[in-house]
């Protein structure tokens, strides 16, 4: 009897240190959730004070905010999670996110593209916490795989922990597609125990149709997912290398990060510091740039027809959201209408037909791009009310 408690007390002894060693590995691990684009290419549903990230576009109950919040709840907890938004979105990160915490809302005062919001919002963990490893993620792409991709993050975090690297999650394409950005890689300088990491030779962006298919052809390129691995450390030490005009504006404001005073500086640094993407800023001069080959089911959902491959279609091909949609003679459309609208169709091909908000919009799958043309016609001559 005695050994029989003996024993249990041994095995509870060492799942309570299992567990407090786990918690201390974690306490390290932070996410940045990039949520302040607007998304004007999914307008009408999208629109300046409500836009796709705060959104359930694929119908699934879920905004995809909500979704990439939940998917990297499995990679850190959400005390570490600070989501970086625009001002004006605050109430609704509130709102859509109950369990994170208010004080990990990091709010621009402007849009300035993705470095600047990287590099404050790293200043401002590496304040806290000087061996944090960040996975930055954007706020609005579809990942269907989530354990799969829950895997390719903890291995690339185990990689940031041991080197002073940079590493970018790349996406095995299936198409030549010429609206994602394409990363070449080659075997990598050392020995990685995950042999899906590979050392990052080239970044290209958006390619026309004959270069991305010779990309997917030769097999040595991956799309560009915008997902990120690294350590504050690393990312800041490489911003202050590579681009010192853009780190040292956010570096002045260390001893105002977490405090009062921090709002007000950032109001300062953003109206001096440049529009850049960290692509340009750092990524493609960095030498240290590792790329891992995942398999996670991902799309940007940058678009109306990229939105289109993710629906379950009728037997017409048609991607139907909402519960009164009557299609005849139509196939290949994408509708996007509210469950209560009754909509009637006839005639329709390649069609994007969207309702939301009382706003209507009837447009070819094929010229889906002008769509932000439309957004910007809509405002000079309707007004900015309705975008």
């Amino acid at each position: 009897m005695y050994a029989f408690y003996f024993n249990n007390n041994n095995l509870l002894s060492l799942i309570n240190k299992f567990h407090t060693f786990a918690t201390e590995i974690m306490s390290n691990h932070y996410a940045i959730i990039m949520a302040g684009g607007v998304g004007t290419r999914f307008w009408p549903m999208s629109t300046t004070q409500h836009p796709k990230q705060f959104l359930d576009v694929l119908g699934t109950g879920e905004t995809l905010i909500q979704q990439t919040f939940k998917r990297l709840l499995k990679v850190c907890p959400a005390s570490n999670i600070y989501v970086v938004t625009s001002n004006i979105y605050e109430d609704l990160v509130i709102q859509q996110l109950p369990k994170l915490p208010k004080k990990n809302i990091i709010k621009e005062p402007s849009r300035k593209n993705t470095a600047p919001c990287i590099v404050y919002a790293s200043y401002k963990i590496h304040k806290l916490n000087p061996n944090a490893i960040t996975v930055v993620a954007p706020s609005d792409h579809l990942i269907k795989k989530g354990q799969t991709f829950v895997k390719a993050i903890k291995s690339c975090i185990e990689k940031a922990e041991k080197q002073d690297c940079l590493v970018t999650l790349g996406i095995k394409p299936t198409r030549p597609d010429t609206g994602y950005g394409y990363i070449q890689f080659k075997e990598s300088d050392k020995k990685e125990e995950d042999k899906r990491i590979f050392k990052v030779k080239t970044f290209t962006e958006k390619p026309d149709q004959d270069m991305a298919k010779f990309f997917v052809d030769s097999g040595d390129f991956l799309w560009n997912s915008g997902i990120f691995i690294w350590s504050t450390k690393s990312i800041l030490k490489a911003a202050e290398k590579h681009d010192p005009e853009l780190a040292n504006v956010f570096k002045e404001g260390v001893p105002d990060y977490n405090t009062p005073s921090e709002e007000a500086f950032i109001n300062k640094a953003y109206n001096i510091c440049k529009n850049i993407s960290i692509d340009y800023s750092i990524m493609e001069k960095a030498t240290n740039v590792y790329v891992r080959s995942s398999i996670i089911g991902w799309s940007d959902l940058g678009t109306w027809g990229s939105l289109y491959g993710h629906i379950a279609k009728d037997e017409e091909q048609n991607a139907l959201v909402g519960k009164n949609v009557m299609l005849y003679d139509s196939k290949n459309c994408i509708v996007h209408v509210p469950s209560d609208k009754l909509v009637v169709l006839q005639g329709l091909e390649n069609y994007i037909v969207v309702e939301s908000d009382n706003i209507l919009l009837v447009c070819k799958k094929e010229d889906e791009q002008q769509i932000r043309n439309f957004v910007n016609d809509v405002k000079v001559k309707k007004g900015e009310k309705y975008v």
